[in-house]
């Protein structure tokens, strides 16, 4: 009887492990099932070296230890900070919670000035290969690029533009460097941005700075008022100098033209004198007799009075009524007999 049951017991005994073996075999085989969210990439090594990538979705690989998949988020913006730590959840929280870092954020400027500055760098995975196997740690390596970079565009930019206009410039030196840098490494990131978070004097001297930049908004302000007094005051007086060079030009012309005027009547008359001269007396001499007679007046006497010598009332003879100013060169006549 016992004999019977012992090649019964071992049967079962096979078959359970079998079936062990095969339930085992079968885990092992679904182990190489996984999935890939929409914004990642999956990369699979075979016995690890790199073998192929997969798109999202559900994929398969050879299970351990004959391949293996590392999944990257490739479309995920990544945030690097230095200067500062910033703590995660909110933003009115993480600003609450801010943590300096001295030594990343101290800078020294071009006019050998000490900065404090904070910034962010955003990145994300360019080449999903070329991240995981061609550096070591490529966050850490991200943000020694960057800090260097940094300090070299600090190093050759004087403190008072970096405080106020070369902002924009600098996040964009910055950043195209920074991602020459990387480009050369082969890291496989991309420098999406570069945010300038704090640029500030230290501490122990920002006030003082500060009074230097209300000083240099005033001297601008009373620069700006200076110049607006100049572009106001200055077309005005060359307008006015315009004019009076205008009018004087004008008196210029109308002196000018009098004088050849007169000239060349002088110069007629004296051609007509030349070519007769007795009729040219007679001429001037009645001209001058009707200029002269022209603003006396006039006195008529009988010719039968004889022998009498008349009282002439000279001051009391009517003047005329519109005098004619003398002629150049004339004297008027107190009056005249006819």
């Amino acid at each position: 009887m016992a004999r019977r049951l012992l090649p019964r017991g071992g049967a079962t005994g096979g078959r359970g492990l079998g079936l062990l073996a095969i339930a085992l075999a079968a885990l092992w085989l679904a182990s190489g099932i996984y999935h890939v969210q929409p914004d990642q990439q999956g990369l699979v090594m075979r016995f690890g070296a790199y073998d192929r990538s997969t798109l999202p979705g559900l994929n398969y690989h050879l299970p351990w230890p004959i391949e293996s998949v590392e999944v990257l988020a490739v479309t995920r913006i990544n945030r690097t900070e230095i200067g500062y730590r910033s703590a995660g959840g909110d933003i009115s929280a993480r600003d609450r919670a801010v943590r300096y870092v001295p030594e990343e954020s101290l800078m020294l400027t071009g006019d050998e000035n000490i900065i404090d500055i904070n910034f962010t760098v955003f990145w994300r995975i360019r080449d999903g290969v070329a991240y995981l196997f061609n550096v070591r740690d490529p966050d850490i390596v991200v943000k020694a690029v960057a800090e260097s970079v940094m300090r070299e565009v600090i190093g050759r930019t004087p403190i008072q533009p970096a405080l106020t206009q070369l902002r924009a410039s600098i996040e964009a030196d910055v950043l195209k460097e920074t991602q020459s840098i990387l480009d050369q490494y082969k890291a496989g990131v991309e420098i999406t941005q570069v945010q300038l978070q704090k640029v500030d004097p230290p501490e122990a001297v920002v006030e003082s700075f500060r009074d230097v930049q209300r000083a240099n908004t005033d001297a601008e302000r009373l620069r700006n008022e200076a110049e607006s007094y100049h572009n106001d005051i200055v077309p005005r007086a060359r307008g006015e100098a315009a004019r009076i060079i205008a009018e004087a030009e004008g008196a210029k012309s109308a002196a000018v033209a009098e004088a050849t005027g007169q000239t060349q009547r002088f110069l007629s008359v004296l051609a007509a004198y030349k070519a007769a001269k007795a009729i040219t007396l007679q001429r001037m001499y009645i001209d001058t007799m009707q200029d002269v007679l022209a603003r006396s007046g006039t006195i008529v006497l009988d010719d039968k009075m004889r022998g009498l010598l008349p009282f002439l009332p000279l001051n009391d003879l009517p003047k005329p009524a519109a005098a004619m100013p003398p002629a150049a060169g004339s004297a008027p006549a107190p009056g005249g007999a006819k």
